[in-house]
């Protein structure tokens, strides 16, 4: 999804009346920050993407993927691809049991990790669950300079 940059913000003062301005949506260094997010997904890859802009270079902050089990217990590879450096891989656990919840994986990293060069997406990967899984969903934030 599309993040607008500008907001409308409308100045009032009892002397002047008022005013619309348009305001850029920008923290410290130019950067705007951004989210990916999978959604909830049943027994199919949870994709999270910030997407690759022109002459931009996207940053990832952190990410998080939980879920619930499946009918048989899975471990998985989830990817982050895209990044200055080549593919992270993490181990996640999806535990036995349709009703029993997966222990989080929550990274957050300290120093922000650079897309590859510009106009690169970065994409965080959670792999299906298996049979009988229900709930998976990955979620990543960072920003683009």
């Amino acid at each position: 999804m599309a993040q607008s940059r500008f907001r409308t913000v409308q100045i009032a003062n009892p002397d002047w009346g008022s005013e619309e301005i348009q305001v850029e949506l920008q923290s410290g260094g130019g950067r705007l920050f951004k989210t990916g997010a999978s959604g909830n997904v049943a027994n199919a890859a949870a994709v999270a993407t910030l997407a690759a802009v022109a002459a931009k270079t996207n940053y990832v902050t952190g990410f998080q993927l939980t879920g619930s089990g499946a009918t048989a217990g899975l471990v998985v590879d989830a990817t982050l691809v895209g990044l200055l450096g080549g593919t992270l891989t993490f181990s996640f656990a999806f535990p036995a049991g349709v009703l029993v919840a997966a222990f989080p994986l929550v990274v957050n990293f300290d120093i922000p990790l650079p897309a590859s060069a510009p106009n690169v997406a970065i994409v965080l990967t959670l792999p299906a669950s298996g049979a009988g899984g229900a709930h998976a969903a990955a979620n990543m934030q960072g920003f683009e300079i």
